[in-house]
């Protein structure tokens, strides 16, 4: 591990360049201040401010120093009248006179005041007042907002050894009390249960994984919550992937004597007519949705053929599929087919696969069907390996028989069955649906139904994405790398010129060569550069699993790849922004809606670097909840020695940088060279090593 980063340098106190500076003020102010006193008997001083009393009290005694001096040290005025009644017309009169000059000065004040303001400086007046108020407003949130952090986390408050592998909104118990329907549906509910205020150590012999590609194929057995007996008790094509020994587990799906998966991907390709696996991405396949994907094997394989697979998996106590998958440096999260449709817009993947992943295809009415199609883009491919294809007994061939009939009423194509494996297309005519028998399978999604922020949405029993602008099909899209420009066309459906595309891609070029070239020093401290030498470039591996807090436009993950980074960047973006997801999906990337003042559905400890630009200005509007929230949450799914890049305004910057120190992250705060407005906040969490008990 790097030594601790140097903490952030607090700006805005500046010195004198030499003692002559407040010398010279001194001498100054010397001579004036004799002056002052020199004068100090004449009109022009303030006390002469007493001569309406004087004219009041119309003290007339003769003086006894003599020279005009009065008794109390005032100059005697020859001129007072003894008069009472003349003194008074001479009070008043003064009060007039000066009542009326104070007045007309006034007014010519403000005529040639006024006048002289155009109308584009009186609008810098006010703008530039709006945005005093703002930054006012903005400063006194965020001081609220730091003052209540602090108090609900407490420094080296550790969270107990039981929750080292502890996933908020899956607590089994409570959803018994919700009386869930299935035992076996363990939903996502959130809100339930109190936050765990506190941070999550990693297990007593956890080590820092493998970097890319070595830790595909190899993970450390301590960072996972599997045991031997688990891997040996899973499914014969599992055993034939995995070696276990004390310490590790060995993926062998590259070798010649573990070659299930070459071989059941290579049989896929021929069923949809092509060559082998590696054609798939010519026949329009970027972007595979892996239902219960086991340990990520069949993603591993693909991932050198550029196809992205998201695995997807039930919560399990025992973290055995989206952990380890995670744990290999693959996209994967929690996320099931329950009641709710999943957290991805309608026409999201290219294909959908399932092999023995535990999903009832023909229950509820074939309302799990739909949602499958839903996610699928024109075009795309469902695979389905199940036992069920090749049934035997009555009750099973039944089963099998509604699922071929209900995926005609959606309008699949049987391509091919060999096996236990079935190839589905999905039509890419709209025509299709129209062609149906009358009151033949589901009807179509109304617009005010079928829309593309599907977050805790119930499951539909209609076909969706068909009223969507993104009905292309995946023949007519460009093929991968090309895909992640979209054409003109394309940019329409979401009201952006292409310009707006090239310039977000550009700023994110310049933005990943800055964050790689601030990482270097921090990454190499311990070995500091020669003089003369330049700063060494980390290497193109260092990071694995990223995750991008408010991704917009997927700009960050496109300049990452033409980084040539090997990472996978998982995109979120937050429900109370723009919802660009669609967008990002379209591009040939993965990601997802979600709620930052919820957990993210993943195990503790899953990311390499987490990035959020413009996310605390986002969330702190709505004041849902706090930043020590968001933050406790980052703590908890970030890897030790992992990352982290905020972007975003000063006030939040500091705000930010505050809570780093009581979650013992080191952290600096870097300038923006192009906008002075924003800084960068650096950040590394600390490897904390639990003591055996």
């Amino acid at each position: 591990m790097s030594r601790p980063l140097q903490r952030g340098v607090s700006g805005g106190v500046r010195f004198p360049e030499s003692g002559h500076d407040l010398w010279d003020s001194q001498s100054k102010d010397k001579p004036e201040k004799e002056d002052f006193d020199k004068r100090g008997s004449s009109d022009h001083s303030p006390f002469a401010l007493r001569f309406p009393l004087r004219l009041l009290l119309g003290n007339n005694s003769d003086s006894k120093y003599g020279n005009g001096i009065g008794e109390n040290g005032f100059a005697s005025d020859s001129f007072i009248v003894s008069s009472p009644r003349n003194r008074l017309k001479l009070m008043l009169l003064s009060l007039k006179f000066s009542l009326v000059f104070i007045v007309v000065l006034a007014i010519t004040g403000s005529f040639w005041w006024t006048l002289s303001i155009s109308s584009s400086s009186r609008d810098h007046i006010y703008h530039g007042y709006r945005r005093l108020q703002e930054k006012l407003v903005s400063d006194l949130l965020d001081i609220g907002e730091f003052s209540r952090g602090p108090l609900r986390l407490k420094e080296s408050e550790f969270c107990p050894q039981e929750l080292e592998n502890f996933v908020p909104c899956y607590n089994v118990s409570e959803n018994v009390e919700l009386e869930v329907s299935d035992s076996n549906e363990i939903d996502r509910q959130c809100g339930h249960e109190p936050r765990q205020n506190c941070l999550v150590l990693p297990p007593v012999n956890y080590k820092i994984p493998l970097r890319w590609p070595t830790g595909k194929d190899v993970i450390w057995v301590a960072n996972v919550k599997i045991t031997a007996q688990e891997v040996l008790s899973s499914g014969s094509l599992t055993k034939r992937m995995m070696m276990l020994d004390e310490e590790q587990i060995s993926f062998r799906s590259a070798s010649h004597m573990f070659d299930g998966v070459e071989d059941y991907s290579h049989q896929i390709a021929e069923m949809i007519g092509l060559r082998n696996e590696s054609y798939l991405i010519h026949a329009g396949v970027r972007t595979i949705l892996d239902i219960g994907c086991g340990y990520g094997s069949f993603g591993a394989h693909l991932f050198d053929g550029q196809l992205l697979t998201m695995c997807i998996a039930n919560y399990e106590p025992s973290g055995s599929q989206v952990q380890l998958t995670l744990e290999r440096g693959l996209p994967a999260m929690i996320a099931s087919f329950t009641s709710k449709q999943l957290p991805f817009p309608s026409l999201s993947f290219d294909m959908l696969h399932c092999a023995r992943c535990g999903i009832d295809w023909d229950q509820k009415d074939g309302m799990l069907l739909i949602e499958a199609d839903r996610l699928l883009k024109p075009g795309g491919y469902f695979v389905w390996t199940s036992p069920l294809t090749n049934a035997r007994n009555k009750e099973n061939q039944k089963r099998w028989k509604f699922i071929q009939d209900f995926t005609l009423t959606l309008c699949w194509e049987l391509l091919s069955q060999q096996d236990e494996t079935v190839v589905w297309k999905k039509t890419s005519k709209k025509g299709c649906y129209g062609s149906r028998k009358s009151g033949s399978g589901p009807s179509l999604c109304g617009r005010g139904i079928d829309v593309e922020t599907p977050h805790y949405r119930e499951l539909q029993n209609c076909i969706g994405g068909m009223q969507s602008a993104r009905w292309i099909p995946i023949e007519k899209r460009e093929r991968w790398p090309s895909r992640a420009n979209l054409n003109k066309n394309e940019l329409a459906i979401y009201g952006l010129q292409p310009d707006e595309l090239t310039e977000d891609s550009d700023s994110w070029k310049t933005a990943v060569q800055n964050y790689w070239s601030l990482l270097s020093p921090l990454i190499f401290s311990d070995h500091p550069k020669r003089p003369g030498d330049e700063d060494p470039s980390p290497p193109y591996n260092m990071l694995r699993n990223v995750l991008d807090m408010n991704a917009h436009f997927g700009g960050f993950n496109s300049a990452l790849l033409q980084a040539r980074k090997s990472v996978w960047v998982m995109n979120v973006v937050p429900i109370n922004g723009p919802n660009y997801l669609p967008l990002i999906q379209d591009r040939g990337f993965v990601g997802v809606l979600h709620d930052w003042c919820e957990a993210f559905p993943t195990y503790p400890r899953t990311y390499d670097l987490v990035h959020a630009a413009g996310f605390l200005s986002l969330e702190t509007e709505q004041h849902r909840c706090t930043m020590v929230d968001m933050f406790l949450e980052i703590d908890r799914i970030l890897r030790p020695e992992g990352w982290v890049i905020i972007r975003d305004t000063v006030p939040l910057i500091e705000s930010a940088r505050a809570l780093t120190a009581q979650l013992k992250w080191d952290a600096r705060v870097v300038e923006i060279e192009s906008d002075s407005d924003q800084r960068l906040l650096i950040c590394q969490k600390p490897f904390f090593k639990r003591q055996a008990s």
